[in-house]
């Protein structure tokens, strides 16, 4: 099976290519891209397109990588001893089984998103490395060696926020989602906001890609943030007259905290707006 986009996602040709070449070289895909151009999403569509079960989990900086094999909770066992439960006797009532475990156990092969793998520890990708590589690892408590039944289709996200260990990149395919043209931005609203009108449309996208080109930004505007910013235009009724401006100048738009998303960006902004009317 390939994927070939779907009706609620649009992927461009080099990013179906990515997808297929992936599941051909059987190794993750390592996505990385700004945040908010659609990721985990990617992940979400390509399982629902191929028919496959998504496992999903979401790094944390706490996040170790054993927790994705399998935890033994000790404590909960020494309580049931105490309390003379008759399911102390099985070890196995006390593995609590990671996502990587029920991705390598599961009857049919299955999508494994691996979420903002940047967010973890340094050491949390080497630590993956053998499990990823030969698909199995070793539960120690229970003496088993857990391998793939199935390889599953594996998605690894990132938001560039730490480098990644040369030896753990060696085992992915990379793709780098790059943000949307115009044209293919057109193609992603269309998609969130079928039938919208293409006045509004091109005045919208107009002003977002004069506010995400304001240099010195510290924080762009993303792809999911434009999709916010046109569900509040469509709720509140906003007119093309408040958006479009007489002489083509950049204007403050309104609700621009949709758009702009710290304080610093959102002053900057209006200093080049006051500058803009200063030398009219």
């Amino acid at each position: 099976m390939k994927f070939q986009g779907s009706q609620n996602y649009v992927a461009t040709e080099d990013l179906m290519l990515a997808v297929n070449a992936s599941a051909t070289l059987k190794k993750p895909l390592l996505v990385k891209g700004e945040p908010g151009t659609g990721k985990t999403m990617l992940a979400e569509e390509v399982a629902e397109a191929l028919q496959l079960p998504l496992l999903q989990w979401h790094i944390k900086s706490t996040t170790k990588a054993q927790q994705g094999l399998y935890e033994y909770d000790a404590v909960s066992r020494l309580r049931d001893s105490q309390l003379g439960d008759e399911k102390v006797k099985d070890i196995h009532n006390y593995i609590l089984k990671g996502v990587l475990w029920q991705a390598f156990t599961a009857d049919q092969p299955v999508a494994l998103l691996i979420d903002e793998i940047d967010k973890a520890d340094i050491e949390f990708p080497n630590d993956l490395l053998r499990e990823i590589d030969r698909m199995e690892f070793y539960c120690y408590e229970t003496r088993e060696l857990i391998k793939a039944k199935h390889r599953p289709l594996v998605f690894i996200t990132s938001n560039n926020e730490k480098e990644l260990p040369d030896a753990f990149l060696r085992r992915c395919f990379f793709h780098y989602i790059k943000f949307p043209e115009a044209e293919t931005m057109k193609k992603i609203v269309e998609v969130h906001f079928p039938g919208l009108k293409q006045e509004l449309l091109a005045a919208a996208m107009k002003t977002f890609y004069d506010v995400r080109n304001l240099p010195g930004l510290k924080k762009k505007p993303s792809t999911s943030e434009l999709l916010d910013w046109l569900k509040l235009l469509v709720a509140e009724d906003i007119s093309l007259d408040v958006l479009q401006s007489q002489d083509h100048k950049v204007s403050v738009p309104p609700l621009i905290g949709a758009l702009l998303k710290n304080e610093q960006d959102v002053t900057l902004f209006e200093k080049l707006v006051f500058m803009q009317r200063q030398n009219r």
